[in-house]
């Protein structure tokens, strides 16, 4: 049995989707719903198929006794705060779901029969990197709240796996997006522009560039890394090839909607505390594994605001 924490959200509804899809592969969710319906309809299409315990993971006793009840193989701690711009605004709550759940959880992995841990990092934890692609063995030096908290959690990845032989995985994406997700900044623009489509405002001055992958895309690539990993702690960055600026992003979203509204930029290189204004990732290391994107951010972008104007519009 397999357990997906944050199941219900963005990314971990997609991949408990992928991981049903495995014969015979049973999956639990725990997710404390802090979305309320959102999180329900993530799962509406498959609920019937999973197991699903409603608790909060910053409750230790309340994940021992979850721990205890199924025997997991192995656990896709996906359950956090994701949001940079916020961590600078409530630090103390980044550090609760994203620090103290991640020990909870290995914790529930130390005293049971877990065999494997994969840990969703972020692109954030290189800070503002001077090497562009950034590759795994990069110095961390991360400049929001958010980030710091993953790094966090990927040390204690680290020192569980090897003071307790639990196979650790971690995996630093880039910016993922598709359908379910509800923020970042296609979904900021989609809903700017609804609002009003002859004007739209643009955080910073709109030449931030950064790295994009497709949901599918991003599923694909961190189960080839959970079944091919061979070492008992290793680091995967899961990107595009390519960076994209924000002003290119809005044009993208506007022309999708029909739309020619005039950009107001906020100014300043960085559209928030903690943005992190060029990010490229070497992705090397998991394409020698076999895997490659295949959906551009073009046909990812039309895919999405597809789905947001039939889901939200």
């Amino acid at each position: 049995m397999m357990l997906v924490t944050g199941g219900a959200g963005f990314i971990g509804s997609h991949l408990c989707e992928a991981l049903l899809g495995k014969e015979e592969a049973v999956v639990a969710v725990v997710d404390k719903f802090g979305l309320g319906e959102r999180n329900e309809g993530n799962i509406a299409g498959f609920k019937e198929s999973i197991i699903v315990e409603k608790i909060d993971l910053t409750d230790l006793e309340a994940v021992l006794q979850v721990f205890g009840k199924y025997d997991f193989s192995a656990v896709f701690h996906y359950a956090a705060y994701p949001l940079v711009k916020a961590s600078a605004t409530d630090a103390e709550a980044f550090f609760k779901n994203n620090v103290d759940a991640t020990f909870n959880v290995l914790e529930g992995c130390r005293k049971t029969s877990v065999k494997q841990v994969i840990f969703p990092s972020t692109s954030t934890v290189y800070g503002e990197a001077k090497v562009i692609p950034t590759p795994e063995d990069y110095r961390l030096e991360p400049i929001s709240n958010y980030a710091a908290s993953k790094v966090a959690g990927e040390a204690f990845v680290s020192s569980y796996a090897h003071s307790y032989g639990i196979k650790g995985t971690v995996l630093r994406y880039a910016n993922i997006f598709g359908p379910r997700a509800s923020h970042g900044i296609m979904y900021d623009f989609f809903w700017k522009l609804k609002k009003n489509p002859d004007e739209m405002e643009i955080l910073g001055d709109g030449n931030q560039r950064k790295s994009y992958l497709y949901i599918s895309d991003c599923v694909t690539a961190s189960l080839l890394a959970f079944e091919k990993q061979e070492k008992i702690f290793d680091v995967f960055n899961l990107g595009s090839t390519e960076s994209i600026s924000a002003k290119e992003i809005a044009g993208i979203i506007s022309e999708s909607l029909g739309v020619s509204p005039q950009y107001r930029f906020t100014g300043g290189r960085k559209g928030w505390v903690g943005d992190v204004t060029l990010m490229l990732l070497d992705t090397r290391k998991i394409r020698s594994l076999g895997w490659e994107p295949e959906i551009s951010f073009e046909e990812g972008a039309r895919r999405y605001i597809e789905w947001l104007s039939k889901e939200c519009g």
